[in-house]
């Protein structure tokens, strides 16, 4: 892990449950969104902040490894940091974690794009905010 972390609590809501009362694997990409608004938030610069500005990070890959239970009333933790940084990508990493266990791994990755929907080079103060920073702390 490298970059700074945010961390967004959620509380498992009856309706993103299945019928076997786990979370349902496609509401992890929700959380995952979620938290990554928080993360830019928390660095001072909202998504939609961003996007005022002409730009624009689709989501191009999404994965996700669930490794324990996710149930109804749960609170999970999502952890959110930069993992990997290119010229006009990011990888944004994810861990859902559930009392101090790791229950699901995941990444997604988004290419900036102008107006245009075209890519384009991170813009300085974009590549500022989502540089990673720091080392992992276990």
């Amino acid at each position: 892990m490298i970059g700074s972390v945010t961390e967004e609590k959620v509380r498992v809501r009856y309706a993103e449950t299945d019928q076997m009362g786990h979370a349902y694997y496609a509401n992890y990409l929700i959380w995952f969104e979620q938290a990554r608004s928080a993360f830019f938030r928390e660095r001072g610069l909202p998504y939609k902040e961003i996007e005022e500005r002409g730009y624009k990070f689709p989501v191009v890959e999404a994965h996700a490894r669930y490794k324990g239970e996710v149930k109804y009333d749960d609170e999970i933790t999502i952890r959110v940091w930069v993992g990997e940084l290119k010229r006009a990508a990011v990888r944004i990493d994810y861990e859902v974690v559930l009392g101090g266990k790791v229950v699901t791994e995941g990444y997604t990755w988004h290419v900036c794009v102008g107006s245009d929907f075209k890519a384009v080079t991170l813009p300085l103060f974009l590549r500022e905010l989502v540089e990673p920073t720091e080392s992992r702390l276990e």
